[in-house]
């Protein structure tokens, strides 16, 4: 019989019960996956920038292709005034980035597929995007809930949308995320499960579509990494142009 595939996403103690009152924050196996993470972002990052030779080497290749595709990513969305929130956009990126990748070697854990994680990251993103935006702009940021040019009749309806909009920012964020990680790896695991109990002979046609999906989970786990930061950077556009 085929395992179940949820219990991939469940979460474990590793090591001692640890509480502060009614909180428990033990260190759990999406702990050691966020960690390893951060671990493997400083190594990578650090050894490919100790040498900046013309010939780089593929560490050091990998590093500048990924400094250039994040500057290129917030110059284009949000522009010159963006720049300085650069290091927080390039970690974001790259912790959502390896936390995916990471989930794609057999027996990890990927951190992405829950919804906690992904909600507290969207949270601080939207807290933070809203308290710059009333730093450059004061109480005219709320100018951004009123679009230039609706007429008078439709003005309170449409503001009201608007923030339903806004607010609604960390969950449809979140969701996108957590949904397509979950998604995808819960089909990886059916489709494996498939070919082991189908055995060599008639597992043939569920293992190619283990294959293909595995090659499109790869992709997706980028393209979501992507989404999740070019977002953040055009949430941060709102914030630091009002765009109205």
């Amino acid at each position: 019989m085929a395992a179940n595939p949820m219990t991939q996403f469940e979460v474990y103690r590793i090591g001692p019960e640890i509480k502060i009152g009614v909180f428990d924050i033990s260190f759990t196996n999406a702990s050691l996956f966020m960690v390893l993470s951060s671990l493997a972002i400083l190594i990578i990052f650090n050894i490919g920038s100790k040498k900046n030779s013309m010939l780089p080497n593929k560490i050091q290749l990998l590093a500048e292709l990924s400094y250039s595709f994040v500057a290129k990513m917030i110059s284009d969305t949000a522009g010159s005034k963006a720049k300085p929130y650069f290091a927080f956009i390039f970690s974001l990126f790259m912790f959502v980035l390896f936390c995916n990748m990471f989930g794609m070697i057999p027996y990890t854990f990927t951190v992405t597929s829950h919804i906690i994680v992904t909600f507290v990251l969207a949270s601080f993103i939207f807290i933070s995007v809203t308290i710059i935006g009333f730093i450059k702009h004061g109480f005219g940021y709320l100018k951004l809930f009123v679009p230039s040019g609706v007429p008078v009749v439709l003005l309170p309806l449409i503001v009201i949308i608007e923030i339903i909009s806004y607010l609604s920012r960390p969950i449809s964020l979140s969701v996108r995320l957590f949904a397509n990680m979950m998604a995808g790896h819960t089909m990886m695991k059916v489709f494996g499960g498939f070919v082991i109990s189908l055995g060599i002979v008639g597992g043939w046609l569920p293992l190619s579509f283990s294959v293909a999906l595995t090659g499109l989970e790869i992709l997706v786990a980028f393209l979501q990494a992507y989404v999740f930061a070019i977002l953040t950077c055009i949430y941060l556009n709102d914030a630091l142009n009002l765009h109205h």
